[in-house]
């Protein structure tokens, strides 16, 4: 009697992509500047003009501003329309991505983030391979995100990571793109070459010269060739890339060193009990998020930002590593006494972290390796 090997459930990944992340949490913000042209820009502080523009809303791109472009030129491409021009605000554009991505990873079978603003799901066993529970999936994704924290976002579905990474750019903002996988030959062969990871101007330009405009025309392309311009590794990836094969696992990148929250206060405060309220509730986010990866911490610190952004910190290490919540807790109320008796600083912004982190497993390797050789 002969064994049928088993068939291989095809893979759903999808790729969630904020919309111009840092412009609209600056529309989150202040709801006034919705509807007019909004540039977020890192300022080099050498003159009013001097920088570069970081990202811009959908509005300021009509007019041909985008990220890179220097804040100069954005300002004379808007000068007779009502603009609004912000410096890059890292801390709070971090509390909001936190939030977003704890909301992502509970939808997910794996996760892994790839920036601030961009997370992979699979989510092949929760829609049990099926891509009509991965389409509502992908919708309920998209309400969650929306409801609790009033953002929308693209998201890519597909068979794969690169699959679903080029699908979530196809329909911005607020879209959604499902490939199937008998669906990926005719989704990518009609797509320019630049759509590739990995593909950047000087690359389309020597794909160009190959008679090689667009993903089908990069497929059709002989391997070899590919290799002999390339070499092995890159000329293999584009041959695999332009055929829609990938079969990279969506896995949190390795172990955090630290695991962090920040939250803004409803008005700026030394009221103790008003901080304690807000950060307790963080150190259960961060707890909720050590428990998830079994992980345990060796340090605490608090974090205050000032009502002029200037940061403050204080911190506690321990002898030997915890996850106990009470202690953590107990740790931070210590430090934000102590902070508060040291400083006449009112906060706007608090935060807690947990790092000198160690995984519970291994924790309990080094207890068992210590004792079985005290015994020798």
């Amino acid at each position: 009697m002969c064994e049928v090997a088993p068939i291989l459930q095809a893979r759903i990944v999808m790729l969630v992509d904020l919309d111009y992340f840092y412009a609209q949490c600056e529309e989150r913000r202040n709801p006034s500047i919705k509807g007019k042209p909004v540039v977020v820009c890192v300022y080099s502080g050498r003159t009013e003009d001097s920088g570069a523009v970081s990202t811009a809303n959908y509005v300021a791109r009509k007019y041909g501003v985008k990220s890179g472009i220097p804040i100069s030129l954005a300002k004379q491409k808007l000068k007779d329309v009502d603009a609004v021009f912000l410096p890059v605000d890292k801390e709070f554009y971090r509390e909001v991505s936190d939030k977003i991505m704890e909301i992502l990873r509970s939808h997910g079978d794996s996760f892994e983030q790839v920036g601030i603003d961009e997370a992979y799901l699979d989510v092949t066993q929760r829609t049990k391979g099926n891509h009509q529970e991965a389409e509502k999936l992908a919708e309920t994704i998209k309400d969650d995100v929306l409801t609790r924290q009033q953002l929308t976002c693209s998201i890519g579905v597909g068979p794969n990571k690169l699959v679903a990474k080029i699908a979530a750019d196809i329909q911005k903002p607020d879209g959604l793109t499902l490939v199937r996988p008998e669906e990926v030959e005719s989704f990518l062969s009609p797509l320019p070459v630049r759509r590739l990871v990995g593909v950047g101007k000087k690359t389309e330009k020597k794909l160009e010269t190959l008679g090689v405009r667009t993903v089908g025309q990069l497929a059709r392309l002989d391997v070899q060739r590919l290799i002999e311009v390339f070499g092995r590794k890159l000329g293999t990836y584009f041959h695999n890339a332009s055929l829609g094969i990938d079969d990279e696992p969506v896995q949190e990148r390795s172990e955090p060193e630290s695991v962090s929250r920040i939250s803004t206060l409803k008005e700026d405060t030394r009221d103790l009990a008003v901080i304690l309220d807000e950060a307790y509730r963080l150190c259960d986010e961060v707890h909720s998020r050590l428990f998830q990866q079994g992980l345990v911490y060796r340090s605490v610190s608090i974090y205050v930002v000032a009502g002029d952004l200037s940061v403050h910190s204080r911190s506690k290490t321990f002898e030997n590593p915890t996850s106990d919540l009470e202690t953590f807790r107990k740790t931070v109320k210590e430090l934000y006494e102590k902070f508060l008796s040291e400083s006449d600083v009112e906060a706007r912004r608090v935060g807690v972290k947990v790092s000198n982190l160690t995984k519970k497993e291994e924790l309990q390797k080094q207890i068992t390796n210590f004792f079985g050789s005290s015994r020798h």
